[in-house]
């Protein structure tokens, strides 16, 4: 069964930009996501780096993920 309100981690609220960045970055037909906090450990990075990551999807308007 599918899991898009809580991160499959820690259990966090999952929000619309959680959901996308998982699926751009680990697998587009995932059914359970990582917040962007455990995304974030799981590929040994930061927060910050993640956010950056979304927010050039967003801006290059080619991903249908971020519109």
């Amino acid at each position: 069964m599918a899991n898009y309100s809580t991160c499959k981690q820690c259990g966090a609220p999952l929000h619309s930009d959680d959901i996308a960045i998982y699926q751009k970055l680990v697998f587009r037909g995932a059914t359970e996501f990582l917040c962007i906090d455990c995304l974030a450990l799981y590929f040994d990075t930061t927060r910050k780096v993640i956010e950056d990551r979304i927010d050039y999807y967003r801006k290059s308007g080619h991903c249908t993920l971020f519109r």
